[in-house]
């Protein structure tokens, strides 16, 4: 089955055409486009256009179908689903909760149902997905429970999609069953979270009722103490609905060095600029804290695996994350860490824990579940 898996950002879009089988996938042509919003490309329609011509340009088959990559399905959604009206229209209700990324995942499909087709089979597959799977004890937040369900407020978690894929690659690299796997996962990049993992599911998550919580991201806080809204709104003379985007927006990596959101930049200036070296300290500090929290809830781990842009790339922030952590059985080897491309074992002789870089394929994995789901349904 031939599958278009579109990835849509708020200021970007990635897609690949995918030869999809029971056997597995191959991908065949890859597009991305940036800028989204500029004079070039006006907005996700002008994104998709653009994609698609690059595609018949190679002279590629019309896709089979289609999937999307949506940030947030609340409650509804927990698996992937095929694209209708209703279901669109629900997508859209959910905005509020992910509005940098559910309204780019909805002005995709729209710009896709006009330029490849309406007749095409469109699948949603969900960031939250993977989390469905969250006992209660973890979703749960402390909150009065009449409001919590009036409102559907929980922690649903993100990065699913990601997630899945890395419990698949690293149970094919170490040659065993995901559901024998436990594992802690790091996705680490602008937007960053952690996952503990038990017989291949999710069991917690950093990431909460919104992409805001958790981890110290580029340019998202993470957790805080939500009095913070209140005494930032009344301190500084605006409403909350203010505040909330500069924690989403101004906060994270950027704030805390008032420079970049960029690892990179700030990894090149640590040594001259102080505010530099806080933001990174910062950031590896709280992945390690919860790297601590969830080798608690899990009880033991197999593995500990990054992915993600940082995770992939950054070996010092791999590095400073597991510094300390040989009483619990982490340790990095140096120079497979320093030297890691792709899918690599970074893990100490005789380390209790394996550990392991695992480049994400998140457009893989939309292939997969938009094939697996289309079969399914046509038999």
């Amino acid at each position: 089955m031939l599958i278009l898996a579109v990835n849509c950002g708020s200021s970007s879009l990635k897609a690949q055409i995918i030869d999809a089988t029971a056997q597995g996938e191959r991908p065949l042509a890859r597009a991305v486009v940036e800028r989204i919003g500029s004079a070039e490309v006006p907005d996700h329609d002008a994104a998709i256009a653009r994609a698609l011509a690059e595609f018949r340009g190679r002279d590629l088959a019309a896709p089979d179908a289609i999937g999307h990559r949506i940030v947030h399905g609340g409650s509804r959604f927990t698996a992937p689903t095929l694209i209708d009206d209703g279901v669109i229209a629900e997508l859209t209700a959910l905005e509020d909760l992910a509005p940098l990324h559910n309204a780019p995942g909805v002005a995709g499909i729209r710009a896709c149902r006009r330029h490849a087709g309406g007749a095409t089979p469109m699948v949603a597959v969900f960031d939250t997905g993977f989390h469905a799977t969250l006992p209660e004890v973890a979703y749960r937040y402390a909150i009065p429970m009449d409001l919590a369900e009036r409102h559907g407020i929980r922690r649903y978690g993100f990065h699913g999609i990601s997630y899945a894929y890395v419990v698949s690659r690293y149970a094919e690299l170490v040659r065993r069953a995901p559901e024998s796997i436990d594992m802690i996962a790091l996705h680490l990049g602008n937007g960053a979270s952690i996952t503990a993992i038990r017989g291949g599911r999710s069991i917690d998550t950093s990431m909460g009722l919104t992409p805001l919580e958790g981890l110290v991201m580029g340019t998202r806080s993470g957790d805080l103490d939500p009095a913070i809204v209140e005494v930032l709104a009344r301190r500084e003379g605006v409403g909350a609905a203010e505040v909330v985007p500069w924690l989403n927006e101004r906060s994270g990596l950027l704030g805390l060095s008032g420079r970049s959101r960029d690892m990179r930049d700030l990894l090149a200036r640590e040594a001259d600029d102080p505010r530099a070296r806080l933001a990174v300290d910062v950031f590896c500090y709280r992945a390690r804290k919860y790297v601590g929290a969830y080798l608690a809830a899990l009880g033991r781990a197999d593995a500990l695996v990054f992915t993600g842009g940082i995770g992939e790339h950054a070996a010092a922030v791999r590095a400073r994350i597991c510094d300390g952590l040989a009483g619990a059985g982490i340790g990095l080897d140096a120079a497979a860490n320093a030297a890691a491309q792709g899918d690599t074992r970074i893990a100490a002789s005789g380390a209790a824990v394996d550990a392991w870089v695992v480049a994400t394929d998140e457009e893989r994995m939309i292939a997969r579940q938009t094939r697996t789901l289309l079969e399914g349904v046509h038999g």
